[in-house]
């Protein structure tokens, strides 16, 4: 029995350091509508839009942010520039609807469909691992402004 356990506590070492290794390696790029001026963004103000904290882009415009519903982008996106767990971002909007201080952002399955929606959408933003068509949205590059 105390081999069957030390198995299961090595497989799950390894599916932290496989997890780990993933969130190092997955790129997230942050897109936005091609009619969008804005070629930056701030850490801070990204944060800012898809937590609810802020509504506009630098430009003045309109920002619509877009989420993924799960997955390793989705995961990574949080991780990296909300700095919280998709659990956490959850409660988060879910107390924002509730106290009626927002509505959560549309989530869509795919990542096709973040991008169809920000081509097509003006001020929508969002986050995909690559962009198969150069053409239809605008990446952003994302700094931190210190």
């Amino acid at each position: 029995m105390r081999v069957k356990g030390a198995i299961h506590v090595a497989m799950l070492g390894i599916a932290i350091i496989l997890f780990g290794t993933l969130l190092r390696a997955q790129d997230v790029m942050i897109v936005v509508n091609r009619g969008s001026s804005v070629s930056e963004i701030t850490e801070a103000q990204l944060r800012d839009i898809f937590t609810g904290a802020r509504s506009r882009i630098d430009d003045g415009a309109r920002a619509i942010p877009v989420l993924l519903k799960g997955g390793p982008t989705h995961e990574v996106f949080l991780h990296r520039h909300i700095r919280e767990t998709p659990d956490e971002f959850r409660a988060r909007w879910r107390k924002a609807v509730f106290t009626g201080q927002g509505s959560m952002p549309k989530e869509f399955a795919s990542e096709a469909a973040v991008l169809d929606y920000v081509a097509v959408t003006p001020g929508a933003i969002g986050y995909v691992s690559r962009v198969k068509d150069p053409e239809a949205v605008k990446a952003l590059s994302v700094y931190d402004r210190k």
